[in-house]
């Protein structure tokens, strides 16, 4: 199959082209690997230059590769830029998603559009597809909206709701880099105890989503981790499994950490469907947290920071 992953340089999109392209699937797939401001130089697949706002990109992008299978995972996903320049984050989060899907459905192809946990308000927790969403901030808003745009578009794409963490090329994209380099370095840290999430890692989550393409899924489904924790377990976790200090980390309220954007504290989302469509659940925290640890001894961490494209 040939896959077009859009946001390639990013946690997800990096990962998820790494494992695509890698020996798992025994070189069934090409990968194209679509990037903008952050280039990165890989044998793995092939990376391919696209400011996707620029008129006529979408078409011309999927013109030059012919995918059978796209991952849109390129987003505005910095709660702080959403909130101090809503237009943009309009842009990329839905607009975008909107034309890709209208493109990708004439096409033929089969389309994965990535949205968020945060499209709830947090307020209960343990929520279905089914539940009404109720985002709370600029991001969420347009996150939601591109939900919409993309089943409007394309009913037969995949719409998967994600919560991630992982290795990344810059070393500071995910929840679990911020505790490991921090502890790491024996800096004092905040872990939210009123914030509860189901986060998955991004190396498995990529085969998750390859798995849901195999199985021809489509709609709405929620792709995160069986279980769930708070942020500050979550913290204790990774010092854990690496053997750092925990006695660094500091249990405190979302309330008492002055965030410009909201949180939403409690974002535990079931994965009945996607276990009973899929034929086996999402992976749990232990085994998350084991592989992200030894993904971390195999050297692939440091393998991440050497993709980063320096100029001569």
């Amino acid at each position: 199959m040939k896959i077009l992953i859009t946001g390639a340089s990013g946690l997800l999109g990096l990962n998820l082209a790494l494992e695509a392209s890698g020996a798992r699937y025994h070189g069934q797939h090409t990968v194209f690997g679509v990037v903008n401001s952050q280039a990165l130089q890989t044998k793995a697949f092939t990376v391919i230059p696209c400011n996707l706002l620029a008129p006529g990109a979408v078409e011309r992008l999927l013109d030059q590769t012919q995918p059978d299978w796209v991952i849109h995972c390129a987003a505005l996903a910095n709660l702080d830029a959403c909130e101090a320049d809503p237009a943009l984050a309009s842009e990329l989060n839905t607009e975008v998603p909107r034309r890709l899907a209208q493109y990708v459905s004439r096409g033929g192809a089969r389309l994965v559009h990535i949205s968020t946990d945060s499209v709830f308000d947090g307020l209960r927790g343990n929520y279905t597809e089914t539940d009404a969403p109720n985002p709370r901030g600029v991001y969420s808003r347009t996150k939601l909206a591109g939900e919409l745009a993309v089943a409007e578009a394309d009913p037969s794409a995949i719409i998967a709701r994600v919560v991630l963490y992982g290795w990344s090329m810059g070393g500071k994209r995910s929840l679990a880099e911020f505790f490991f380099n921090n502890l790491s370095a024996g800096r004092q840290v905040m872990g939210f105890t009123d914030v509860f999430f189901c986060p998955l890692l991004a190396n498995d989550l990529g085969h998750m989503l390859i798995a849901m393409l195999e199985k021809r899924l489509s709609g709405l489904y929620h792709v995160v981790s069986s279980e769930h924790l708070s942020k500050y377990d979550f913290g204790l976790c990774i010092a854990q499994r690496f053997g750092l200090d925990a006695s660094l980390i500091k249990p405190v309220s979302v309330e008492d950490a002055d965030l410009k954007a909201v949180r939403s504290p409690n974002l535990t989302l079931c994965v009945d469907k996607l276990s009973k469509d899929l034929g086996t659940p999402p992976p749990g925290i232990d085994s998350g947290i084991e592989n992200f640890y030894q993904l971390y001894m195999y050297g692939y961490a440091q393998h991440l920071k050497e993709m980063l494209w320096k100029s001569k």
